[in-house]
């Protein structure tokens, strides 16, 4: 997330398991409910406003996407695609699709 967000300074996760078998991880949010991120995706110039939860979707989408790339590994491919999924129905999946494109 360091890469994505020059604000981040680590922080507690949370595991999010999905109907679909998909799972992802996000940062947990403060107690502002308008808290909000930016995001900057060097590789395609990229960048996107959006809430801890979607730049933790953001995020694991980017990672399991390298992962997969780098080691051709299915089951790698099988969780993006799951969450990928559920990132188009996410109401900031527009700001999610941005970063990851």
């Amino acid at each position: 997330m360091d890469r994505l967000c020059e604000d981040y300074c680590g922080g507690i996760w949370n595991l999010y398991t999905l109907n679909n078998g998909g799972a992802f991880m996000a940062p947990e949010p403060d107690d502002d409910d308008d808290e909000t991120w930016v995001l900057f995706n060097a590789m395609n110039g990229n960048r996107a406003e959006m809430s801890p939860e979607a730049a933790g979707i953001a995020a694991c989408l980017m990672t399991y996407s390298h992962h997969a790339c780098r080691t051709e590994c299915y089951a790698m491919t099988v969780h993006y695609y799951r969450l990928r999924d559920y990132a188009l129905q996410h109401p900031e999946c527009s700001a999610i699709m941005r970063i990851i494109d």
